[in-house]
């Protein structure tokens, strides 16, 4: 069977076990301010809607301490088809909708993002803070 044959196959059967929804947004800049607040709000570019899978990429979780609070940083691994292109380091994924009720309404910002020749799906390196 040919190599990109073979490819296909390997990445719709990944997208099949991607039983997650996410939405990927940059962040573009700022709201003009509010002329009774003076507050602002950011404003994003969506970049992608649709299947996804979160994986846990280490077992122990990678504490730090910031100032007087603890900072807890888990590392983990989001899943998404090939077809999704572009991405950079700092990008948010927020979880929609997960197979683990726990993941939906999570957002974690892209720390790194791999590249491989015959990859069966995209593999993005997230954090998440929580204190």
């Amino acid at each position: 069977m040919p190599i990109d044959r073979l490819v296909a196959r390997a990445q719709a059967a990944a997208e099949r076990q991607m039983r997650d929804t996410c939405t990927i947004r940059r962040r573009t800049g700022m709201s003009p301010a509010d002329p009774v607040t003076g507050k602002t709000t950011p404003t994003y570019q969506q970049l992608y809607t649709g299947r996804c899978r979160v994986q846990q990429s280490d077992v122990q979780a990678d504490g730090r301490n910031v100032g007087e609070a603890r900072i807890m940083l888990v590392r983990r691994t989001v899943q998404l088809p090939m077809s999704v292109t572009g991405l950079r380091p700092k990008d948010e994924i927020r979880i929609d909708s997960s197979a683990d009720e726990d993941l939906t309404g999570r957002a974690f910002v892209i720390q790194d993002l791999a590249g491989k020749t015959d990859a069966s799906a995209r593999r993005v390196g997230v954090i998440e803070a929580t204190s």
